[in-house]
């Protein structure tokens, strides 16, 4: 696993969509809940996308759009219909004329998830081309299960969108869209190598001299680089990440003592303390609420 897959599968990305349909007539769609991480995908067909203060941008079939924190927008038809807007089951409207949108919001499931929706542009348009392979299989699979309406379809659907916000994200990170912060030690091509083994082994007891042997680096040079990169020392990252994993693992339902063993803690006092620190929560706090 990289180091950036590590952090992404933390956040527990879960996916609510609240349109899956083939919008014929006259149509518009607004802004849905500002501030609220979305992302559209188009399924079938095409539509304009108007963003207050720049050009209208044409979508068409595969074509993603994504918002880590939604802006107002409008979804419209390219050019204008004729007939009421209606909002139709694929399988109803496939002689019709119309586009077909999903759209789904997206809830992180853990506090980490900030740092990667403050790092990103304020919008994402992902076009189907060969640059982003992974689109067009899975827009082909969402069609497949809009026509076939085979018994498991919504939990397909459910995971393909899943895919559909993880892909971007997990390129955002790795072909260094992140130029600085936190999230840019992953895209590193040396840094990201002392990332990953921390992440691979967070119980380790790890010095400056070990990360930057990993990094095959000198001492001076890593730390230098890292704090230069990230504001962060190696040493604040990896507990950090100790303390991430542990929220991750709590929130699981894990016992307090085994947790802190699981992150290169002798002491379960000092990790309580640790993370308390971090979240102004205790860890049992935590593991409670996981279990109510």
């Amino acid at each position: 696993m990289t180091a950036s897959a590590g952090f992404i599968r933390l956040l527990n990305a879960k996916v609510d969509i609240y349109h899956n349909a083939k919008i014929c007539g006259n149509w518009q769609i607004n802004a849905h809940h500002v501030g609220r991480t979305c992302f559209h995908v188009v399924t079938e067909g095409m539509c304009l996308l108007a963003l207050p203060g720049q050009a209208d941008c044409v979508l068409r079939t595969g074509d993603l759009v994504l918002f880590p924190k939604e802006i107002e927008h409008t979804l419209m038809p390219v050019d204008p219909l004729a007939g009421e807007q209606q909002h139709l089951p694929y399988v109803q409207a496939q002689h019709l004329e119309g586009t077909g949108l999903l759209c789904a919001s997206v809830q992180l499931n853990h506090g980490a998830g900030r740092y990667l929706l403050d790092a990103i542009p304020e919008v994402l348009i992902i076009r189907n081309n060969s640059a982003n392979a992974w689109l067009s299989p899975l827009t082909e699979l969402l069609r497949i299960e809009h026509y076939q309406q085979g018994p498991l379809g919504d939990v397909v659907i459910q995971r393909l969108c899943e895919l559909m916000f993880t892909y971007p994200m997990a390129n955002c990170i790795e072909d260094s869209t992140v130029q600085t912060g936190l999230l840019a030690l992953y895209a590193h091509p040396r840094l990201s190598a002392a990332i990953q083994a921390m992440h691979d082994h967070p119980s380790k007891s790890w010095s400056l001299e070990a990360l930057a042997q990993q990094a095959a680096m000198s001492r001076t040079a890593f730390a230098t680089a890292f704090k230069e990169l990230s504001g962060w020392t190696p040493m604040q990252y990896l507990t950090w990440w100790r303390m991430q994993l542990a929220w991750h693992l709590l929130a699981d339902g894990e016992p307090v003592a085994i947790v802190a063993d699981k992150i290169g803690y002798q002491s379960e006092a000092a990790f309580s303390r640790a993370f308390k620190s971090e979240f102004k929560q205790t860890a049992g706090e935590v593991r409670r609420g996981a279990r109510n």
